[in-house]
């Protein structure tokens, strides 16, 4: 009997779906944001115009040993990218991300991955700002870049409270 295929997935693309908020607290970040501090959070979804970084990932390791020529290896240290930003829309009366998110500012971005909805899955970063950079395209929309530190292992694979 051949092996139990993976489920078969409802395949989406993020503009419409994926949430991004700034929540400027959680008490216990790491088990997931309570649908309270979700709630006092600012939701940036709108003005984002770009996604880099906000991944995780580790390290391998050798650790050869002396019963065979072959290294095995294992996971090593975890590590986030670097850099990790994102890019938001400029408004032209400087009422945009710039007076939310000034540098140095520490906080928690949360991904919702496949939206705001009960059940889901989402991750939380916690960061610090580390630039705020208006861009100087001249035939583009103006955009800022706000590029963070993340400061703490992220939460990942959480569920999205009710």
């Amino acid at each position: 009997m051949p092996p139990t295929p993976l489920n078969p997935t409802s395949r989406f693309t993020p503009p419409g779906v994926r949430k991004i908020y700034w929540l400027p607290a959680i008490a216990a970040y790491a088990t997931g944001a309570t649908r309270t501090e979700i709630n006092g959070g600012i939701d940036l979804t709108n003005e984002v115009a770009g996604v880099t970084g906000f991944t995780v990932a580790s390290n391998s390791v050798e650790v050869p040993d002396l019963s065979s020529r072959f290294s095995a290896r294992v996971p090593g240290r975890i590590t986030a990218a670097d850099p990790s930003s994102l890019m938001f829309y400029q408004d032209q009366t400087s009422n945009d991300v710039r007076g939310v998110l000034p540098r140095d500012t520490a906080g928690f971005t949360a991904f919702l991955w496949e939206g705001d909805i009960s059940g889901r899955k989402y991750d939380i970063f916690p960061v610090k700002v580390s630039s705020v950079s208006p861009q100087g395209d001249m035939e583009n929309p103006q955009q800022t870049e706000v590029a963070f530190s993340i400061t703490r292992v992220p939460a990942q694979n959480l569920v999205v409270p009710p």
